[in-house]
This record gives structure tokens, C-alpha cells and sequence, in this order.
């Protein structure tokens, strides 16, 4: 009779603690009263994702311009402040620079022409200076800058006229600052890169900088031109080549290793923080992804997703989406529900959790206390 007595004790006390068990999460009706009672300061707003309509719109990624609407390449022989330029001058009859006897082919030293009666002279090489100017030996300071190579030439040619007999000017590039641009990041062959074409997308100019290093659907590339600013993630271009934008002289390209994830909490099968396997995943797969609802203790009815979405003026917005697993109709609004980066996919605790747990500490408790008195019952 005590043991009964006792036993009645111990169940009464543990009915009284039952809402104080260990579990894995709140419940649906524990999530949407929490919602309810959100604070002023940080408003949540509850969606009940019942209809295509309630199913976020995926923003779209912003495209750089078609190619019609794109300007014509620059010129590839422009020249501007950081260049250096190689310069021949050929000079027949009297000679301004050649002393007239043949020299080594020495920079700066007059050269043998083919032609009977035509001295060549190469200058040191020359650097265009940061306000775009160069000095030409008895020709004076010319600007240079924004102007290519065939117009520099008639500029030299021009201001050595009255000096020299008839003198020819061939220039080259000695060194491209102006026609390149700047990569860095994840890519094989950091550093400076010359254009060759003016023609170059973003896809020809990582692979002409040894391609990008990991793996491409974790990588951001990231284009500096001007004040813009554009990020492309890889994965993206295999989808949607427009995204392919070209390149322009002066650009900076930067390629980041950001890896997008999203996080799964609650009664799943497995609670972790996942990886996009791709350029897009869906509710539905990132339901699959984390091993689905815990038959034992989750609430298919119960699947929320958290996250951030930016309102009319730009701020940063909480909101939960909760899908009812247990519709239908719900299966295929979740494979048109769009994951996003650092989404939190939780699956709710089931209601009817807490009274098994409790039934499983009483037996857990009281099969000792039976399993001694049985003994005893027996040895009378």
C-alpha cells in the first residue's frame, strides 16, 4: 500500500512538471503566440504560405547591359598616364638625331636603316607622366593622354617639323597600364591584366587570369567599375549568360570565396548548417537536404523559415513563412519557395511530445521500483 501510495506522489509531481521536460524547440501554437508578442522595436510578421501569391518573389539579379545597348569598345592602342611608350624616329637627308654613321642597335643610339640614306634613332624608353604628358627631345612636352598610338606619332612628327628632314615616327607600347585592368582574389594568376581586344567578358578574363580557384558555386566575383559596383556569382553564368558582362579598361575584378548556406534547427533529421549545392535550392529540397521531419518527435504541420527581407524603404524586415506539410497543395508551393543565403529553416516540436516523454521518465523510473516489488511478492 506505501508503494502505491508513493507511486501516485511521483506521478502527481512529474504531471506538474511536465511543461518543464527538455525538448528541442517550441511548437507551432508556442511559435505563432511568440509572433504575436513581438516587441515594437522589432516587429515580426507571420506568413501562412498557403497560396502561390504568398510564396516570395525571387528579386532579380541585376543584368548588365545586352550587348546592342553596350558602347563600342575603346580603342586597344589608347594612351594615358603610367604607359610607356617605345620610340623610333627615321630621319633621312640631314639628321637631327643620327650622327650619320651606323650605330648599335642600342636604345638611344642610332640604328642602320635598309633604306640607302635613312637613319633610325630609338629613344630611351618614355613614361607618359601622371597629367598625361611626355617630352620628346627637341620636339617639347606633348600631351598624349586619351589619344592612341597613331595619333601620338603625327604629334611627334609634328613637333620635330622645321628640325628634321621629313622625319617618319613609329611608336609602340612598352608597357599597357591605361588598356588594362586589376585582378585579385581567388583566381590562379593574380595582378595586372592587359586587354587585348577591348572585347573581354567576365568569364574570358578569369580564365585568361588562370581561372578561379574552389569551387565556382562558392565564388563571387565582384567587378569594380568607376563607383559601380556589380557582383556575379559564378554559378549564375551557367544559368543566366547574360550575366557574362564585359569588361572595360580600368575595371578591378575581385573573386570572393562566400559560399552561401542555410541553416536547419528544430525536429529535422539532422540539425546543421548546409550548403547551397547549387545556384538555387528550394524549400522542398532543403527540407529533404536535412532529413525531414523527426517521425518521433516533429510536427509536420510545424515548418517555419526565418529570415530578413528588405521593406518599401530598404530596411531589413523579420518575417516567418510557415508551411503546413500536412496540405498537399503545400508540396508544390515548396518547390517554388526559393532558399536564400542564411535562411533558417526550423522544424516545430510536436505537441504530443512532451506527454511520451513523460511516459517514457515514469517507465524509465518505475521499472526498478516494480521489478523489486514482484521479488518480494514472489519470496512471500
Amino acid at each position: 500500500m506505501h508503494v502505491k501510495n508513493f507511486a501516485v506522489f511521483i506521478l502527481l509531481v512529474l504531471l506538474a512538471g511536465c511543461s518543464t521536460l527538455p525538448t528541442n524547440g517550441p511548437t507551432r501554437h508556442q511559435i505563432e503566440k511568440s509572433v504575436m508578442a513581438s516587441p515594437a522595436d522589432l516587429p515580426i510578421k507571420l506568413v501562412q504560405v498557403q497560396t502561390i501569391a504568398d510564396v516570395p518573389v525571387v528579386p532579380a539579379i541585376a543584368v548588365p547591359s545586352s550587348p546592342p545597348l553596350e558602347p563600342p569598345p575603346m580603342p586597344t592602342d589608347l594612351v594615358g598616364a603610367g604607359d610607356v611608350l617605345d620610340i623610333n624616329i627615321y630621319e633621312a637627308g640631314v639628321t637631327l638625331f643620327s650622327g650619320g654613321a651606323s650605330a648599335a642597335g642600342g636604345a638611344g643610339a642610332g640604328q642602320a636603316s635598309p633604306l640607302p640614306g635613312v637613319q633610325a634613332q630609338r629613344l630611351p624608353p618614355i613614361r607618359v607622366d601622371d597629367n598625361g604628358y611626355i617630352a620628346i627631345p627637341y620636339g617639347g612636352r606633348l600631351y598624349v593622354a586619351g589619344h592612341t598610338v597613331r595619333e601620338v606619332e603625327g604629334m611627334v612628327r609634328k613637333s620635330l617639323r622645321g628640325m628634321s628632314q621629313n622625319p617618319q615616327v613609329l611608336i609602340t607600347m612598352g608597357e599597357v597600364i591605361t588598356n588594362s585592368i586589376i585582378v585579385g582574389g581567388e583566381v590562379g594568376r593574380p595582378g595586372r591584366l592587359v586587354l587585348q581586344t577591348n572585347r573581354e567578358r567576365l568569364t574570358d578574363v578569369i580564365a585568361l587570369a588562370g581561372g578561379n580557384r574552389g569551387n565556382s558555386k562558392d565564388v563571387l566575383a565582384r567587378v569594380f567599375h568607376g563607383e559601380r559596383i556589380t557582383d556575379v556569382r559564378l554559378n549564375d553564368l551557367v544559368d543566366n549568360p547574360s550575366l557574362d558582362m564585359r569588361i572595360t579598361p580600368g575595371d578591378r575584378l575581385i573573386l570572393i570565396n562566400d559560399p552561401r548556406t542555410y541553416s536547419v534547427l528544430g525536429a529535422s533529421g539532422q540539425v546543421a548548417q548546409f550548403p547551397f549545392s547549387r545556384s538555387a535550392v528550394s524549400v522542398a529540397e532543403a527540407i529533404a537536404t536535412g532529413g525531414g521531419v523527426n517521425s518521433n518527435i516533429g510536427d509536420p504541420a510545424a515548418i517555419f523559415l526565418f529570415r530578413y527581407e528588405k521593406d518599401a524603404e530598404g530596411k531589413d524586415v523579420p518575417k516567418v513563412y510557415h508551411l503546413n506539410m500536412m496540405n498537399a497543395g503545400t508540396y508544390f508551393l515548396a518547390q517554388r519557395f526559393v532558399i536564400k543565403d542564411k535562411d533558417v529553416l526550423y522544424f516545430g516540436n510536436a505537441a504530443a511530445n512532451q506527454p511520451g516523454k513523460l511516459f517514457q521518465l515514469i517507465s524509465q523510473l518505475f521499472t526498478p521500483l516494480i521489478t523489486v516489488t514482484a521479488a518480494v511478492q514472489t519470496l512471500k
